[in-house]
C-alpha cells in the first residue's frame, strides 16, 4: 500500500485548545491537568465548544487532528479516531459509556446532545485501562451539569434557537440551574426538527446508476426527523463533597436515505403510498444517574468517585409502516474509582467497574439473538511528578460473559487484559516530548459474534433493512490485541505552539467486516472475519497568535491501514490539512476556514472511492449586554461555502448520501 502525503497548502481547524485555561481532565481517570499528561487528548468547551456543537457528536469533532465523522444522513454522525469507529471507539457522558446500539451499526444515532455539553474530552489512541476493550481505538466523554457540582451563585438561564438552511433544520435549547439551600438543581430541554437534506448535485454517486433519473438531485429524500430531549438533575452539596441524582430522556426519529436497498428514489407510487419500503429510526432512551463525590477521607485517600447508571434503551426499525427490527439495550454500569493522595511524588487511582446488559435484536428481521453481557473490570493507574518529566503506568484485566437466551447459541466468555506507560518530558523551555505504549485486548462484541448465527445458506440471510446488507458472524472468534506506540513532539516558543504526532499500531486477531464480494438479493454480503492488521498516522495542530485579536491555526493528519491478505482497511479518511483565521473584538467575533481532503483512492475491496473536496467556512459573533447579568449573542455561519459535493470515505452510506452542500446558520443565544 502506498502512502500519500498531506497537500501542502492552508487549510482548516477548530480553535486550538492551547488557546484556553488548561483544563483538569476527567477521561485520565484522575484529577489530571492537560498539560502534565503525555496522553494525546483533545477537549472541546466554553466558545470553543459552542461555535462547534452540531447535531451529531460525529459531525461536532470533526474538525480536529486525528478524528472524522462517520455519517448516514443528516441524523447520524459516529466519531471515528484514528481510522477506528463502531465497537472501537467508546461514547461515555459524564465518565460512564453511553449504553445504546450505536456501535452496532452504522445506522444507529448516538445517543447523546453536543449542544447541551459543558464540554467534549477525546482520547485518541486506546484507553483500556480505564474503560474497558471497547475503547481499543477511543474515547469520547460528552460532560455536562445534570447532576451538579457545585451550589450556584445565583440562577444560571440559557435560552438559544438556531436555524440551519441545509435541511430547514431549528434547534431550541432551554437550560436552568439554581439553588435552594445545599441542594443545586439542573433542568435542560431540547427540541430539534429537520426536513431532507439539502446537496450540489446527485445523492446516488454515478457509479451506481444506469441512469440518472434514478436518483434525486439536489437533496436526499427521506432524511427528515426530530429530536426532543429533558433532563432533570439535583445534588445535595456536603462539605466534603456531593450526591446527585438525574434523569434524562431521549426521543429521536429520523429516515434513512434510499438507494443503498435497491429503492433508488421516492416513485409516485412511494409517494401516493402504494408501495413503501422507506426505512425509519424511532428511538426512545430514557437514563438515570447517581454521582457521589467525597474528598479527603482519610490523610491518605484524595478522593472517592461512584457513579451508578441505568439505561432503558430501545429503537425500532421500520420499514415504511410496518414493523421490521426491535433493538433494545437495558443496563446497569457502576464505576468505583479510588484516589490516593501522593506517595513519594506517586499519584494514582484504582478503580472497579462493572456492566450489566441485555441486548439484541427482536422481530421478523432480528438477526441478533437477545443476550445477557455481563462485564467485570479491576484497574490501576498511577503517575510520577519528577523534575522535568511525569511517568505514568497502568493496568487493567477484564471479564467478559456472553448468554444468548435463544438456547441455540452458544455462550462464550473472554479475559482480556491492558496495560501502558507513558513519558512526558521537558527538552529544554520551548518543548517536550511524549512517548506513550499500550497493549490493549477487545473481547468481540455481540454484533460480531452472533449475527445470522448457524446460516448455511446464504439466501436464507436475515437481511439488516437499514443498512441493506448481510451481516454475518463468527462465533468462534478470539480476543482482538492491539500494541500502539504514540510519539508527540510539543513546541512553545513566543507566540508559537504547535504538537507533532506519530502513531504506530499493531493488530493481531483484528475483526473486521469485509465486503465480501458476494449478494443476496442484489445486497452486499459483509462477513466480521478476523485477520492481522497494521495502521500508522501523522496528526498535526499548531497555532500562530499573531496579536491580542488575530490568531491562525493549521491542522493536519493522515492514516494508513492494511488488512493482512486483504489489501486496504475500508472506510479510513483521507489526507486533510487545514487553517483557520480567528479574529476577535471586544464583543464580537469572526473566522474564516478552510479544509482540503484529498480523495481516497484505497478504499478497500469492493469500496467505492471517494473524490478530494476543499470546503470553505465563515462565521461571527456579537454579543450584547441587554442588562445587568444578562447578555444576547447573535451568530451566524457559512458552511461549505463553494458548495463542493463532499463523499466521506468514512461511511458506509458514502455511493448514496454526501454530505450538506453551501448552507447558512443563524442563531441567537440569551443568557443570566
Amino acid at each position: 500500500m502506498k502512502s500519500k502525503p498531506i497537500l501542502l497548502m492552508v487549510i482548516i481547524s477548530l480553535p486550538a485548545a492551547a488557546q484556553e485555561a488548561d483544563y483538569e481532565l476527567v477521561t485520565t481517570g484522575m484529577h489530571t491537568i492537560r498539560s502534565e499528561t503525555a496522553l494525546p487528548v483533545t477537549v472541546l468547551a466554553g466558545d470553543e465548544l459552542h461555535g462547534a456543537a452540531r447535531a451529531t457528536i460525529g459531525e461536532t469533532l470533526a474538525n480536529h487532528p486525528g478524528i472524522s465523522n462517520a455519517s448516514f444522513g443528516p441524523a447520524v454522525g459516529q466519531t471515528v479516531i484514528r481510522g477506528q469507529q463502531g465497537r472501537r471507539v467508546m461514547n461515555l457522558n459524564n465518565s460512564i459509556a453511553n449504553a445504546d446500539a450505536s456501535g452496532n451499526s452504522a445506522d444507529h444515532s448516538v445517543a447523546v446532545e453536543a449542544i447541551l455539553a459543558d464540554a467534549i474530552e477525546v482520547l485518541r489512541g486506546p484507553s483500556t485501562l480505564l474503560y474497558g476493550g471497547g475503547a481499543i481505538g477511543g474515547v469520547v466523554n460528552v460532560i455536562d451539569n445534570r447532576i451538579p457540582r457545585n451550589l450556584p451563585d445565583s440562577p444560571l438561564i440559557i435560552l438559544e434557537s438556531r436555524h440551519d438552511t441545509a435541511a430547514d433544520q431549528t434547534s431550541s435549547i432551554g437550560r436552568l440551574e439554581f439553588a435552594t439551600g445545599s441542594l443545586a438543581w439542573h433542568l435542560d430541554g431540547l427540541r430539534r426538527d429537520w426536513n431532507n437534506l439539502d446537496i450540489p448535485g446527485l445523492a446516488i454517486a454515478p457509479e451506481y446508476l444506469d441512469d440518472e433519473a434514478e436518483s434525486t438531485t439536489g437533496h436526499i429524500s427521506n432524511t427528515a426527523g426530530k429530536s426532543e430531549s429533558a433532563t432533570a438533575g439535583v445534588s445535595w452539596l456536603f462539605n466534603s463533597g456531593f450526591l446527585g441524582v438525574a434523569i434524562n430522556r431521549l426521543e429521536n426519529f429520523y429516515g434513512l436515505p434510499p438507494g443503498a436497498l435497491g429503492h433508488e428514489e421516492e416513485t409516485e407510487e412511494v409517494e401516493s403510498g402504494v408501495h413503501d419500503e422507506r426505512v425509519f429510526i424511532d428511538m426512545e432512551r430514557t437514563r438515570y444517574d447517581l454521582t457521589g463525590e467525597w474528598r479527603n477521607l482519610t490523610p491518605w485517600l484524595e478522593h472517592v468517585d461512584y457513579r451508578l447508571t441505568m439505561s432503558d434503551y430501545q429503537h425500532v426499525e421500520l420499514e415504511g409502516a410496518e414493523f421490521g427490527t426491535r433493538f433494545s439495550n437495558d443496563a446497569w454500569q457502576q464505576r468505583l474509582q479510588l484516589t490516593h493522595t501522593e506517595i513519594g511524588n506517586w499519584h494514582g487511582a484504582l478503580g472497579l467497574q462493572s456492566s450489566d446488559e441485555e441486548f439484541g435484536a427482536m422481530g421478523e428481521e432480528s438477526f441478533i439473538p437477545v443476550t445477557d453481557i455481563t462485564s467485570r473490570g479491576l484497574f490501576l493507574v498511577e503517575d510520577y511528578h519528577g523534575e522535568n518529566y511525569t511517568l505514568e503506568l497502568g493496568a487493567r484485566v477484564n471479564r467478559d460473559d456472553y448468554n444468548p437466551d435463544n438456547g441455540i447459541a452458544p455462550d462464550r466468555n473472554f479475559s482480556t487484559f491492558g496495560a501502558s506507560a507513558s513519558l512526558l518530558l521537558d527538552l529544554y523551555s520551548s518543548a517536550s516530548l511524549g512517548i506513550t505504549w499500550s497493549h490493549s485486548e477487545r473481547a468481540p462484541s455481540v454484533e460480531e459474534l452472533y449475527s445470522n448465527f448457524g446460516l448455511i445458506d446464504a439466501d436464507a440471510c436475515v437481511i439488516h433493512f437499514a443498512t441493506g446488507t448481510c451481516e454475518t458472524g463468527d462465533v468462534n472468534l478470539l480476543e482482538e490485541q492491539a500494541n500502539n506506540i504514540d510519539l508527540t513532539l510539543y513546541l512553545e516558543r513566543g507566540n508559537f505552539n504547535a504538537s507533532l504526532t506519530a502513531f504506530y499500531n499493531v493488530f493481531d486477531d483484528y475483526i473486521a467486516q469485509i465486503t465480501t464480494g458476494t449478494d443476496v438479493d442484489g445486497l452486499p454480503v459483509r462477513a466480521y472475519r478476523q485477520l492481522d492488521a497494521r495502521f500508522s498516522g501523522l496528526e498535526l495542530d499548531a497555532t500562530f497568535i499573531v496579536n491580542d485579536f488575530v490568531d491562525l491555526q493549521v491542522f493536519g493528519d493522515m492514516v494508513n491501514g492494511n488488512l493482512k491478505d486483504n489489501g486496504d482497511a475500508p472506510r479510513l479518511p483521507p489526507s486533510r490539512l487545514g487553517a483557520r483565521l480567528n479574529v476577535d473584538g471586544d464583543n464580537w467575533s469572526a473566522y474564516l476556514s478552510v479544509l482540503h481532503a484529498n480523495e481516497q483512492d484505497e478504499p478497500g475491496n469492493f469500496e467505492l472511492e471517494t473524490e478530494s473536496y476543499t470546503r470553505w467556512d465563515l462565521g461571527a459573533d456579537f454579543t450584547l449586554q441587554i442588562g445587568r447579568g444578562s447578555e444576547l449573542m447573535l451568530f451566524a455561519r457559512g458552511r461549505n461555502l463553494g458548495d463542493d459535493e463532499i463523499r466521506l470515505s468514512t461511511s458506509f452510506l458514502r455511493g448514496f448520501a454526501p454530505e450538506a452542500g453551501k448552507s447558512l446558520e443563524v442563531g441567537l443565544r440569551y443568557s443570566y
